[in-house]
């Protein structure tokens, strides 16, 4: 019996170092695609295993798209979504007050423009991903086109989960942002925090966007991950387990504003009834008007008044 034990020991243990256990998944994903070729470029050279978003309305969408998707990357939908913060929206941004109609739209022009797409994630949206009505709405119009939904997390009680209860979406979440800064020393520790979170939890998925130094930092550290770690595409963790933390945000979208209708100046005689003459009116020739003119002028109480003043009716002497 001993004997046995220790060969199934050496054995397991030979297994052990013949091939390391991939303790963790992890996905890279990079936002923002369609506007910098020649950086973007450089994102698809590096392993097919790291996805991009495409935003719709990017100049060079559909190209970008395209040449990722022959390249054996994976594709997303990066969809704006409306923020807290009071600043510009962009063209076709979801806001939560839309219809579903309006969001089903939105998200069927995008679906037309990036080819190729398996999921959606959000730009921007903290106002937007933390409205459960507005979200429910988004998964409605995801399962239509069997979109899975990334959340990009960036607003602790995003509603996104609880929204898609009751529909065919799947649902991710990113773990890490890579490049909240422009530094190279900032962004390696960031992609050294998402290994040590796929290690602890069995995945993580980190975002990030095609800077020159983001990319610097990838060409760097993609090709040396360690060994219990391997690259993931998102979709294979679409099955993985999430925790949803939020809590539920029942608050009705604000009403759609509309812009308010020019009213035509009011007509301030509108509704007066003008009184018609019983009779005609009698000509008056001009000789005549001065006579009439002259009479009413006379018979005034002014001209009255100083006629008796010069007739000396005031003066005690008289």
């Amino acid at each position: 019996m001993l004997q046995f034990r220790a060969i199934a020991l050496a054995v397991a243990g030979s297994l052990a170092l013949a091939a390391p256990a991939f303790a963790g998944k992890l996905s890279i994903v990079i936002d923002d695609f369609g506007y910098r070729p020649q950086t973007e470029n450089q994102v698809l050279a590096l392993p097919s295993t790291i996805s991009v978003a495409v935003l719709p309305n990017a100049p060079h969408a559909r190209e970008m798209a395209t040449k990722a998707h022959n390249l054996g990357h994976e594709v997303l939908i990066h969809l704006p979504m409306a923020p807290l913060s009071k600043q510009p929206l962009e063209k076709d941004t979801l806001r939560p007050e839309m219809s579903s109609e309006e969001i089903e739209r939105i998200i069927r022009e995008a679906y037309g423009k990036v080819p190729y797409a398996v999921g959606l994630n959000n730009h921007m949206g903290s106002a937007m991903t933390s409205n459960l009505f507005g979200m429910q709405k988004v998964m409605q119009a995801l399962e239509r086109y069997n979109l899975y939904f990334l959340d990009s997390v960036t607003i602790g009680n995003t509603q996104a989960m609880r929204a898609a209860q009751g529909t065919g979406v799947k649902v991710i979440k990113r773990k890490v942002f890579l490049d909240d800064t422009q530094n190279e020393a900032d962004i390696r520790t960031q992609f050294n925090r998402a290994i040590a979170l796929a290690r602890r939890n069995g995945s993580a998925i980190a975002i990030g966007h095609p800077h020159p130094t983001t990319v610097r930092v990838l060409q760097q550290m993609v090709y040396n991950l360690p060994p219990d770690i391997t690259l993931v595409r998102p979709s294979s963790l679409l099955n993985v387990p999430q925790v949803d933390n939020s809590t539920p945000n029942y608050a009705q979208p604000p009403a759609q504003q509309t812009a308010p209708q020019q009213q035509k100046p009011r007509n301030p005689f509108h509704g007066v009834k003008y009184c018609k003459p019983k009779r005609p009116l009698e000509p008056v020739n001009a000789s005549r008007f001065f006579t009439i003119l002259s009479d009413s002028i006379s018979q005034s109480a002014l001209v009255q008044y100083y006629r008796l003043k010069w007739q000396g009716w005031d003066n005690p002497g008289n």
